[in-house]
C-alpha cells in the first residue's frame, strides 16, 4: 500500500520484531525531546501486534513510559479477558484492531 510520505519519510514504518521495539521507543523519546512535546502529543500511532509473549512486555514498557492511545491486535492473547481489555481501553485508550488490516490502516490514517 502506498500511504505516502512526510518530507521523504514513509507514513508507515514497521520496526520489526518485539526485540526491535526499543529502537522505535528511542526514536519516539528523542522526537519528544527534540520538539519539546510530551510523548502522547507527537503525531505518532503505535500498532502493537500480538505475535508472542514478548509483546506483553513491550506493552507494559510503553505504558510505563506514559504512552497511551495505541492499537493492539490482530488477535488478543489468551490472558486478555474482557475485564483486562476494558481496563486497557478505559484507562489507556488502547483500541483492539478489527482483524481487517486494510480497514484498520484506513481508520488509523484517518481515511
Amino acid at each position: 500500500m502506498d500511504l505516502g510520505d512526510i518530507e521523504g519519510i514513509p507514513r508507515l514504518l514497521d520496526v520489526g520484531q518485539c526485540n526491535d521495539t526499543i529502537v522505535a521507543v528511542d526514536v519516539a523519546l528523542a522526537l519528544s525531546e527534540l520538539f519539546d512535546l510530551p510523548l502522547n502529543e507527537l503525531p505518532l500511532t503505535i500498532v502493537l501486534s500480538w505475535m508472542e509473549q514478548k509483546a506483553a512486555a513491550v506493552l507494559w514498557a510503553l505504558l510505563y513510559l506514559g504512552k497511551t492511545d495505541m492499537w493492539i491486535g490482530p488477535i488478543l492473547p489468551a490472558w486478555c479477558n474482557e475485564d483486562i481489555i476494558n481496563v486497557l481501553v478505559e484507562n489507556y485508550n488502547l483500541t483492539p484492531t478489527t482483524g481487517d488490516a486494510i480497514a484498520d490502516i484506513k481508520t488509523i490514517m484517518g481515511e
